[in-house]
């Protein structure tokens, strides 16, 4: 995501089954068929980085879907293999598509 012509990573915290929280990078955000998706990749942090905030990505990323409920928006893992299978690929055309127009963007 960019913000003011600078690449700006949202970050999401997750809360797992025993109450210990994982930051996530939100990759992406987009709708598929009647459903919103969230593309999000775990987050590592290290010490090297200016101030201590230095982080990269894992190579896995997990895909959710944002449902609502009561005004408030969840997210929720899709583990259908065929919904997962339809949404990725869904995906990954749609990041194709994008760093196309950022190739477009450099000419």
């Amino acid at each position: 995501m960019h913000d003011n012509g600078e690449e700006k990573t949202d970050i999401v915290v997750l809360i797992d089954e025993e109450g210990i929280e994982h930051d996530f990078a939100l990759i992406d955000r987009f709708h598929f068929e009647s459903e919103e998706y969230a593309i999000l990749v775990p987050v590592i942090y290290s010490e090297e980085g200016e101030n201590g905030e230095a982080f990269d990505f894992e190579d896995e990323a997990y895909i959710f879907r944002v449902d609502s409920a009561e005004g408030e928006e969840m997210l929720v893992e899709v583990e259908d293999e065929k919904e997962w299978h339809q949404v990725a690929s869904a995906w990954e055309e749609r990041a194709q598509n994008i760093e196309y127009e950022d190739d477009d963007d450099l000419l």
